[in-house]
């Protein structure tokens, strides 16, 4: 008992340590004010060394994106400014009699496509339609005059030549020199055995990018596309959320009307008989039938909306145009998922038999103003109707109205005649000067224009991307294989040494270059 006591009793040498160790103790427990800044400088520094990788990372996934890479526009694709700050919202309304009239915000900026990010969606399968794709660049190329950003990408079978694409090189450069615009252009090969799947692509490339543009723009390669469609549609857009709120707009999309020109059938417009087009005009040849607002335009059902907008009764356009907010919210709407790409409804017993017509058909319009699918209603503004109509380059579709089988067309009515392949077209002018004749003509006598199609600190290659990742070229007959490796070899040399011409590229048949294309 006396050793348990001698044990455990505590000495007055043992308490005072005991109270050292518990007052460092709490000293420690208690950090001083150097050690919280040291803290929060090493915490700082941390987070930003994480973002500086982040954005490395990022950086390199841009650069190995076959669609983004070597962007000249460096800026362009990291801007996420929402769509209300690049375009005017319609937020006053003035009372005018007994309804009520939207107005332009009076804050907003100078122009409505001043920065705006475009990507745009083109297919075109080959060189048939080239006159009309070129038509259709000119467009976008005047919107990044306009002020806009746009990414133009092509979907194609057929392999551009270099003095093609050295050519469109220097017709398509946007040398707009607001740092809010600039422009690019990407051709995407794909297998001629896609066929009529070829309008299909574009989907997934608007879903992958959805959040890195203010719109988005699909369509064939023969519609004249201009600023001020894309203008009209940002315009009318905002007016219909502005009358019915964002949740209710993502069921209406504003759409367009394709038009062409009336030109007699049986008359080549020449000097002779140019009186014959006196009476040409602009006609809608998809939209038929009488009274007209009974068969062939339709007044709108939302009360809101009904004072400014109708929709056309067939709403077929071969192109549409979207926003961001509503390809988000058709992937979960009922019955749509815009995001799915799909066939066109055919019939159950014979599945190569469209019911709601073809597959380009099907991914333009009808699966989207379908009332079995996503069920979105097309609206045309009543007072800017002709700001949304486009020409329909062709000019030939109206021919059809009335013939056997087509709109308006009875049994007894006359048969469309269709090429059986023995017709001989008599060509032009041997002696008039072609495009590609004339720029190649001109690189020669300018030899030393070697750094135009370069930019950027790393001087890199800025001009029109080929991207043939989906090529197989052993699936080719020997002869079409060699003369498509021939092409590509071409391209990556032309790229490497900087976008500039050698005499073997510019050594082509001006007429024949077109049939040796296909993949």
């Amino acid at each position: 008992s006396h050793f348990s006591n001698r044990q455990f009793a505590p000495r007055p040498q043992t308490m005072a340590m005991a109270n050292l160790n518990r007052s460092s103790a709490t000293s420690r427990s208690t950090p001083s004010l150097s050690t919280i800044k040291l803290t929060i400088l090493l915490t700082t520094a941390f987070i930003f060394g994480l973002a500086v990788c982040s954005a490395f990372f990022l950086y390199q996934t841009h650069l190995s994106d076959p669609v983004l890479s070597t962007s000249h526009l460096p800026h362009y694709h990291g801007n996420n400014a929402p769509l209300s700050q690049l375009s005017p919202k319609i937020n006053k309304v003035k009372e005018e009699g007994d309804k009520a009239l939207p107005l332009a915000s009076s804050s907003s900026s100078s122009s409505i496509l001043e920065g705006v990010r475009v990507l745009v969606s083109i297919a075109s399968f080959d060189f048939m339609q080239l006159a009309h794709l070129e038509e259709v660049l000119d467009g976008f190329q005047d919107l990044c005059y306009a002020g806009s950003k746009v990414d133009i990408v092509v979907y194609t079978t057929v392999m551009y030549p270099v003095a093609l694409i050295d050519m469109l090189n220097d017709r398509m450069r946007c040398n707009n020199p607001s740092p809010n615009a600039g422009m690019t252009m990407t051709l995407i090969l794909k297998p001629t055995r896609v066929r009529l799947h070829l309008v299909d692509f574009h989907r997934k490339l608007f879903y992958d990018r959805i959040d890195q543009y203010d719109v988005f723009v699909y369509t064939e390669d023969d519609l004249r596309i201009s600023p001020k469609t894309v203008a009209a549609y940002l315009y009318e857009t905002n007016r219909v959320e502005s009358l019915v709120g964002p949740e209710r707009a993502t069921d209406f999309n504003v759409g367009i009307v394709r038009y062409e020109y009336d030109f007699p059938e049986n008359v080549v417009i020449t000097d002779k008989t140019r009186h014959a087009s006196v009476n040409v005009t602009r006609v809608y040849w998809e939209h038929l039938g009488t009274p007209i607002f009974e068969k062939t335009v339709d007044k709108v059902d939302e009360e809101k909306l009904a004072p400014y907008y109708i929709s056309m009764h067939k709403p077929h356009q071969g192109m549409y145009l979207v926003t961001p907010s509503l390809l988000k919210a058709w992937k979960d709407r009922p019955n749509c998922k815009f995001n799915e790409i799909r066939n066109r409804p055919s019939h159950p017993s014979n599945p190569s038999q469209p019911t709601e017509g073809t597959q380009r058909v099907w991914m333009s319009s009808q699966m989207m103003y379908g009332g079995r699918h996503c069920n979105v209603k097309q609206l045309i503004p009543v007072e800017n109707f002709g700001q949304l109509t486009v020409l329909h380059l062709p000019n030939k579709n109206y021919r059809r109205v009335g013939k056997q089988g087509r709109l308006g067309g009875s049994v007894n009515a006359p048969k469309i005649e269709f090429s059986d392949g023995s017709e001989v077209f008599q060509k032009s002018h041997p002696s008039l000067l072609k495009d590609l004749e004339l720029h190649i003509e001109i690189k020669r006598q300018f030899p030393n224009l070697q750094t135009t199609n370069v930019g950027g600190k790393g001087k890199i290659y800025t001009g029109i991307r080929m991207v043939d990742t989906e090529v197989d070229l052993s699936r080719m007959f020997k002869n079409h294989k060699a003369a498509a490796q021939a092409r590509l070899d071409a391209y990556r040399a032309y790229v490497e040494r900087g976008g500039y011409m050698i005499d073997s590229d510019m050594d082509i048949d001006i007429d024949e270059w077109r049939t040796t294309s296909s993949i």
